[in-house]
Parts: structure tokens; C-alpha cells; sequence
């Protein structure tokens, strides 16, 4: 059978140029490849003629299936190449980075090739072709339960698929047995719990040991992040062990650190720690204070530098100064956890619809943009309304004790307020110092009530909370004419 003969068997049709929509259409018959439907989308020419001209020069059916099948799967490939690199820039990575990734991922390119294939099965049996939406659809969710179960360890699968740990797994005892069903959480607890085929814990284990970590503890990191477990030492530990050390973190705190955020020894130290703290240091964050944020929430070095970006550039639109944004970082790096859209903004709007100046508000606490506005802010607000103060008052009271959403309802502002009702002031003395409701009730606010009372003058509630011991001794005694 000659090529012309072949091609016409097949009953060649080409579709129109349409860059949109290029696509080899063949019939369907038991005999024709289920691959055959699907080309390159989103190419830079339209390679529909090249595969006509293909299949022209190529004789015998098996040959001609073989070489669309070739090429179909090379268009399969950067499909998926695509999808990883666009779910890489969303999880934060630059996208030189993510490119490099991706180009270092042939094997686990191939599996998500695979992946396609056994999850649109039918598909290719009926020798529809899928578009782009739909590879997205069904790759982008695979990616997500990847990246929840390995978190930052993700990369370190992506590149090494399918043995992601290989360069760094050690040899374990014959003696643990694992189920073909045992899940990757379950294999990484047995990896640091079991000794080695030397009858000697993990290396890993060993060093976190001597880091002043417990045994418990280090199993209870791994449950929670299981890619912990394949932490090469000398590559991922010591390096972060050292670092945190040169910044000024006391070694009895690195373990503290590394149990809150595991997930920090698995960054790269060049490509993300570092820059990252080159940029916060660059908008105002006291690189002398590392320490202390890091160990209050060393969370912050994990973000994603758009993500970053994003609640500086909020800031800014608050109106708050990019020095006073780097002593808000310092204070309080918990801030960059808050999504922009779901808490920043809606709590900003809040706040400023109740009176509160926000640029001010966020620089003295912003641990109160963390908090929810129908189960925190409005009931808070709600408290004050219900006992006559005016919108406008606690604004004013917002403005000058900013914490004031953050407390208690129960364990604080009701009895402080019931007692407060018993001294005599008027509401309005809350208006202006509402730091009343900062202070004991125990230990300082009936103490030095009654020791006022007990003098027979009468001061503000200022004067009466807010200075030292001897201070208010010596008010008392001026006012009693002692001299």
C-alpha cells in the first residue's frame, strides 16, 4: 500500500489553522491509536500540516501510529510541563525558578502524563480529545493533595519523582514490616522510630537528639509533616541549625522553631531563606531582632515573597510608612499570616466604619486584624452599644486602647465593667482611658481602689491604674496634704 493510499484509508481530515483550537482529527476504529486525537496546544505555529505531511510519508498503519503516538505524547508532556510550572508560581516559587524545576522533572512529568491517562481512560477510548481546561482540572487537584502532604518537601518530589528521598533514604532495619497499604505518613513515623540495619537510629534522629529534642517530640513533627523525615542532615539541618545560631537564636530555642515549622528546613537557603530576609530587611524589619521573630513565628521565612508583597502593599494602602511596616513585621510577623481579602481588608473596613483611624490601629495592634468580625468584633462592639456608649465613643476607645476587641467578653470586660460600675465614675472616664480594662482586677484595680477610698481622695481612673507604686503613694499623699 502506497502513503497516498494510506492517508486516504484513514480519511484524513485536517481542522481549520484556528490557533485556539488546533487538532488532528481520524476516525475512530478499533484499529486507530487512542492517542491520535490529541496534538500540541498552545504552540507558537501550527504544526496540524506537519503531522498531514507525516503521515503521507509514512507507510503502513503501525508505523504511522507509532509516529503520531510519539508525537502526541511529546504534546502530552508540555501540557503537563505547563500545569506543574503554573502551580509552582501560584505556591509561590519565581517563576526563573519554577521553570528551572520544571525542566529538572522529566520523571515526574512522565507520571502526570500517566496520571491523565488512567484518569481519562474512556476519553481516549473514544478518541475525544481533551482540552486545556480540562488536563488543568485534572492535574491541579493532584498537585494540591501532593503539596498538603509533603508541604515544602514538594520540590524535592517533583525532581527526584519516583523515588524523592533516594539520595537521602538510609537503609532500614529487615525487621520493619510495611503493608502495601501503609500510608506515607505512617512509612515516615517507622523511619524515625526504627533503628537502622546497624542497630542505630537515623542520623537525623540522632542529631535532633543532640539538639535537645525528644524522641516524641520528633515523631509528633513527622505526623504532622511526614517529608520531614527524609531530611538529609547535612543539606537541610545544619544549614538552618547554623543560620538561626549566626542571627542570634539560642541553641535551647532552634528546636522550639523547628517544631513549630518544619517545613523551614526544607526552603532552599539561597534561592528563598536568604532573599527573603534581604527583603524584609530592606522594608524595615530590625535585622538585629531575627532572633525574636523567628522564634515568636518563624513561619514568616516560608511565605511566598508574592504573599509578602501583597500585605506590604496593603499596608501601604493603609497609609502606614514603610519604616513604621518593618516595626509592625518585628512586633508582630503573625500579621503576614492574614489573607489580605479574607481578613485584612474586611477587619480594616470594619474598623474604620466604627470610627477607628486603621493606619494607626494596625501599627499598635495589629494582632487584632486576626480576628473574626462576626464572632470577635461585633460582639465587642455590641457589649459597649448595649450599655449607651455612642459608635463615635468606641471608636475613640478603639483608637486609644487598640486591644480592646482582642479581650475576653466573659473573663474580662463584664466583670471589669460590673466593678467598674461600683466605683462611682461616669462612663465617660472609660472613654478616656479604656486601658482600665488592660489592668487586673484583682491585683491592681480593687487594691488601688480601696486604697484610695481608704485615703479619702478621689483620683482618675489614670492617675489611679496607670503610674508606679510609689507614684500613686505619693499622689495619695499630696492630695491628703502630707507632706
Amino acid at each position: 500500500m502506497t502513503s497516498l493510499e494510506s492517508a486516504a484509508r484513514l480519511s484524513l481530515r485536517v481542522a481549520p489553522c484556528d490557533p485556539r483550537q488546533r487538532r488532528l482529527l481520524l476516525p475512530t476504529s478499533p484499529s486507530s491509536c487512542r492517542f491520535c486525537t490529541i496534538i500540541s496546544r498552545h504552540l507558537p505555529i501550527c504544526y496540524a500540516q506537519s503531522y498531514t505531511d507525516d503521515l503521507w510519508l509514512v507507510s503502513g498503519g503501525s508505523q504511522n501510529s507509532m509516529a503520531v503516538q510519539s508525537r502526541l505524547l511529546a504534546a502530552e508532556r508540555e501540557e503537563a510541563k505547563a500545569v506543574l510550572s503554573l502551580f509552582l508560581r501560584q505556591k509561590g516559587l519565581r517563576s526563573i525558578l519554577a521553570a528551572r524545576i520544571v525542566n529538572k522533572a522529566d520523571g515526574f512529568i512522565e507520571h502526570l502524563v500517566s496520571k491523565l491517562h488512567i484518569i481519562y481512560r474512556s476519553r481516549y477510548a473514544e478518541g475525544r480529545e481533551l482540552s486545556t481546561p480540562e488536563i488543568r482540572d485534572a492535574l491541579i487537584p493532584y498537585l494540591e493533595s501532593l503539596s498538603k502532604e509533603h508541604g515544602d518537601g514538594l520540590v524535592e518530589v517533583v525532581e527526584n519523582f519516583p523515588d524523592p528521598f533516594a539520595a537521602e533514604r538510609e537503609a532500614l532495619s529487615s525487621s520493619m514490616v510495611l503493608t502495601p497499604t501503609s500510608s506515607n505518613k505512617q512509612k515516615a513515623i517507622a523511619r524515625v522510630s526504627t533503628p537502622t540495619s546497624g542497630g542505630v537510629l537515623p542520623e537525623l534522629v540522632l542529631y535532633l537528639l543532640d539538639l535537645g529534642m525528644d524522641h516524641e517530640e520528633i515523631k509528633n513533627i513527622v505526623r504532622k509533616f511526614p517529608a520531614f523525615a527524609y531530611y538529609n542532615v547535612d543539606r537541610k539541618i545544619k544549614p538552618l541549625v547554623k543560620l538561626l545560631l549566626e542571627l542570634g537564636v539560642p541553641r535551647s530555642n532552634i528546636p522550639g522553631i523547628i517544631k513549630k515549622r518544619p517545613q523551614l528546613c526544607g526552603i532552599s537557603m539561597s534561592d528563598n531563606l536568604k532573599p527573603m530576609m534581604t527583603y524584609l530587611e530592606n522594608i524595615g524589619v530590625n535585622k538585629d531582632r531575627w532572633s525574636k521573630v523567628l522564634y515568636r513565628f518563624p513561619a514568616l521565612l516560608t511565605y511566598s515573597r508574592q504573599k509578602v508583597e501583597t500585605t506590604v502593599s496593603f499596608l501601604i494602602e493603609l497609609g502606614v510608612s514603610k519604616e513604621n511596616i518593618g516595626k509592625i513585621l518585628t512586633r508582630c510577623p503573625h500579621i503576614m499570616s492574614y489573607s489580605v481579602d479574607d481578613n485584612l481588608r474586611p477587619t480594616a473596613e470594619y474598623f474604620r466604619s466604627i470610627g477607628a483611624d486603621t493606619a494607626s490601629l494596625i501599627q499598635k495592634s495589629p494582632q487584632a486584624f486576626g480576628l473574626n468580625i462576626e464572632a470577635k468584633l461585633k460582639p465587642i462592639t455590641e457589649f459597649f452599644l448595649e450599655r449607651d456608649f455612642s459608635i463615635e465613643e468606641i471608636g475613640t476607645m478603639v483608637n486609644r486602647f487598640g486591644i480592646i476587641h482582642t479581650l475576653s467578653m466573659e473573663d474580662n470586660l463584664l466583670p471589669k465593667y460590673e466593678f467598674f460600675l461600683t466605683m462611682g465614675y461616669p462612663r465617660y472616664e472609660l472613654v478616656k482611658f479604656p486601658q482600665y480594662f488592660g489592668y487586673s482586677l484583682e491585683l491592681r484595680i480593687k487594691p488601688r481602689y480601696a486604697r484610695m477610698v481608704g485615703c479619702g481622695v478621689r483620683l482618675i481612673l489614670n492617675q489611679l491604674l496607670s503610674v508606679s507604686d510609689s507614684r500613686f503613694e505619693e499622689i495619695l499623699q499630696k492630695r491628703m496634704g502630707v507632706v
